[in-house]
């Protein structure tokens, strides 16, 4: 035991660990100047929350990387029923806001199960997967399987409604699908059925999320409605110019004109308050984290470690796109917060977990 503790210090990935800490002290300076309130005011209890939940969220990661991802390959699918059954209280006993019931109140704390669902298909998937693929790759049929361990957690999601999680948990499938090795045939099936079912879903999106879809291609038809969010968004990145207004100086936060600031919005306060430099920056700390990751699943020593490591990353990835992409008006606004740095206890902690997680893949390909 000795001997391998000292192996796990040793070959401790700090790259991954100092790139989440700098990306956990962006949110919370984000945290503290969305909920900023002047020179003479007490800390905000936002900002003592995200505190404690970075707190809670590091433990939590180092204790993920003293476990064995390779045990993952029994729990997958205990995991997986457990996060079902969370998207079903969910709908009894959830907390509702906003008209969407997401929830479930613990008294000390807001569990929102759609982000443990993330994970839990993440595991399911990679489980799924762990085996090398038939000669020629995964065939129509084989697809089965994962295609009803997706449906259910995605139905359960849309019904909150939760769109953009949906979303999310069905671009990591693809994501794991196309790198586990996808017969090319199979692969061009599902791609048109795929571009068939598209135009079928408008019928079974909310009214809101229509006008979102629809004021994504002119944001101005509705500037007071469904077009504000994207149209504050777009003025308050122009706003901070190459080097951006400073730290609480962000005029579109302090004047409440931009939405959902420390979650979904996060990066408009940020372009707003620190430029294209601080961008830049940000950007540059999620490429390094998402290169890490892959580097970590190129040299896993096994095919579950490697495809762990990818769905992991995968999370990251698809969320940094689309967020960005609604906050500068390329993609429509579907409720994706930016991992690691927007507010919320729930997907900060979980995020943390992954990625410590993504440490033990590496550090334990030195172990065995």
């Amino acid at each position: 035991m000795p001997t391998i503790d000292r192996r796990l210090v040793l070959h401790f990935d700090w790259t991954v660990f100092w790139i989440v800490i700098a990306l956990a002290a962006i949110g919370l300076l984000s945290v503290m100047s969305a909920s900023y309130g002047g020179p003479h005011k007490h800390l905000d209890p936002l900002v003592v929350r995200q505190m404690i939940w970075i707190a809670v969220g590091a433990a939590i990661m180092l204790a993920a990387v003293l476990f064995d991802y390779r045990a993952l390959q029994t729990y997958a699918y205990p995991i997986y029923v457990i996060a079902l059954g969370l998207l079903i209280a969910v709908q009894v006993i959830g907390h509702s806001t906003g008209g969407s019931r997401r929830w479930i109140n613990l008294g000390f704390f807001h569990l929102e199960p759609s982000e443990f669902a993330k994970l839990a298909v993440v595991f399911v998937m990679v489980r799924y997967f762990r085996e090398e693929p038939p000669q020629g790759g995964w065939s129509l049929r084989q697809m089965i399987i994962p295609a009803i361990l997706l449906g259910a957690p995605v139905l359960l999601v849309l019904k909150q409604p939760d769109l953009g999680t949906g979303l999310i948990l069905v671009l990591i499938t693809v994501t794991l699908v196309f790198v586990s090795g996808l017969n090319w045939r199979t692969m061009m099936v599902l791609l048109i059925a795929a571009m068939c079912a598209a135009p079928l879903s408008w019928h079974y999106l909310k009214p809101y999320q229509r006008q979102r879809l629809v004021s994504f291609i002119n944001p101005q038809a509705d500037p007071l409605g469904s077009g504000y969010h994207i149209i504050q968004s777009e003025i308050a990145i122009g706003a901070g110019g190459p080097t951006g207004k400073g730290f609480l100086k962000g005029t579109q936060a302090r004047l409440n004109f931009l939405p959902e600031q420390s979650t979904d919005f996060f990066f408009a306060v940020f372009a707003e308050e620190f430029g294209l430099v601080g961008t830049l920056t940000l950007l540059a700390l999620y490429a390094a984290l998402i290169l890490r990751g892959a580097w970590i699943a190129r040299h896993a020593r096994d095919r579950f470690g490697a495809l762990l490591a990818i769905g992991l990353v995968a999370i990251v990835f698809w969320q940094v796109a689309i967020n960005i992409g609604m906050a500068t008006g390329m993609l429509p606004v579907v409720g994706i917060t930016l991992p690691l740095v927007s507010y919320g206890g729930s997907s900060l902690i979980l995020m943390m977990a992954a990625m410590g997680l993504l440490i033990s893949i590496n550090t334990r390909r030195f172990l065995f």
